[in-house]
């Protein structure tokens, strides 16, 4: 018996493996600041485990239909409404085990071996993998800090062959929290209606965390023409602090949810049927608590951007959104530590900072693009400001 060729292809999470390791650390007293993780520090709020608890005292601990509930279907259709001016019907909608897990729906409901994917990098880790898992083929755009970590159009058109299924977009972006504006999205969008075979995941989880009035957008809202063939994909665990609820969904035509919920079916069946009553409280409650968590990552993501801007060998462009910054450090390569050791790639880095400065950060070669880092800033003012203190004493000891 051996491990399947299917998973072979692909490779554990470098972002788990870091929380993981930052978890092995902490437990043998060492004092490692973990900036690894992709997890807002915020509770879940009080009227949605309410809402849970409420759940499991009326006895709603059965199944459920296989892809959600038609009370939390309602709540999604409701919202997309709401947030994004676009129309679903019930069954337009996904509810799935988060959003990985609609992701790898899609995809295995929709890629034959030697099918293309377009994945704009950096990327989350996760896009690829589950590409290489049904077989088909990631098709890297990469996007530098000169490009503030976007994609243009003439860079789309060029990655488009006959063997395109999908492209994924995400926006506001893991890991580098760049966020296209619709003015962004129509200009792509211009270019995938003159390829009408070529489909989009668009990966909206990170919604509701922006900055500085940026409005969102996503692209079946700006591109009324791509709706048919966009899957319009979002989450409760980012905006709503439900990261362990696990619940994910998506908008998209009636035959592909049909598909991905034939695949759920003999995988997972349904979600969690108290984490689907939670999380209809939480797309129908009052959503101002949002503003005030936004206001307060607005405030970490200018600290740590200031700081890592004063940091030897560091540049670190200002997200729009999500709760992460990607600074690059090609003016570091090549150089040592002061122990000899030669920086040579960004997981020597990463390793250094982790070692020398007991500050835990996810390599950019996990996400598509080096030199650089993420940095997830999920945490209190006063961690954020020692960790970069940490980061700037060990880059200035490079030498």
């Amino acid at each position: 018996m051996h491990p399947s060729a299917a998973l072979d292809r692909i490779k554990p999470s470098p972002t788990l493996a870091i929380t993981s390791r930052v978890f092995e650390l902490k437990a043998q007293g060492i004092d490692v600041i973990g900036l690894g993780a992709g997890e807002p520090d915020f509770d879940t709020p009080d009227f949605v485990k309410e809402a849970a608890i409420k759940a499991i005292r009326d006895g709603k601990t059965k199944y459920t239909n296989v892809d959600g509930t038609p009370e939390l279907k309602a709540a999604i259709i409701a919202k997309f409404r709401r947030d994004n001016g676009l129309d679903y019907a019930a069954n337009q909608i996904t509810v799935n085990v988060g959003g990985k897990h609609t992701l790898f729906n899609a995809m295995v409901a929709t890629l034959d071996a030697g099918d293309e994917v377009i994945v704009p990098a950096p990327y989350w880790v996760s896009y690829p993998d589950v590409v290489l898992f049904t077989g088909g083929v990631p098709v890297i755009i990469a996007a530098g800090a000169d490009q503030h970590y976007k994609i243009s159009p003439a860079q789309l058109e060029a990655a488009i062959t006959p063997k395109t299924k999908w492209l994924i977009l995400n926006s506001p972006s893991n890991p580098t929290g760049a966020a296209y504006s619709a003015t962004e999205l129509r200009a792509l969008g211009e270019v995938l209606i003159r390829h009408p075979h070529v489909w989009v995941l668009a990966d909206d989880m990170y919604e509701h965390i922006l900055y500085d009035d940026f409005e969102f957008a996503t692209i079946a809202q700006v591109c009324p023409e791509l709706y048919d063939r966009t899957l319009t994909m979002n989450g409760c665990s980012k905006a709503y602090a439900m990261t362990g609820w696990r619940i994910g969904y998506a908008g998209g035509p009636a035959w592909l949810i049909k598909a991905m919920g034939k695949l759920q079916s003999q995988s997972t069946s349904n979600p969690c049927s108290i984490a689907q009553a939670a999380a209809v409280a939480a797309l129908n409650g009052d959503q101002s608590f949002l503003k005030e968590r936004n206001t307060a990552f607005q405030a970490r993501r200018d600290l740590v951007v200031s700081m890592l801007n004063q940091t030897n060998g560091m540049t670190c462009p200002r997200p729009e959104g999500a709760f992460y910054v990607y600074p690059e450090f090609s003016a570091l390569i090549g150089k040592r530590t002061p122990k000899g050791v030669v920086i040579d790639t960004d997981e020597t880095m990463v390793a250094y900072l982790l070692d020398e400065a007991r500050v835990a950060a996810v390599q950019g070669a996990a996400f598509g693009l080096s030199p650089a880092m993420r940095i997830s800033y999920a945490t209190s003012e006063n961690l954020l400001r020692e960790a970069c203190e940490r980061i700037q004493t060990a880059c200035a000891a490079v030498s």
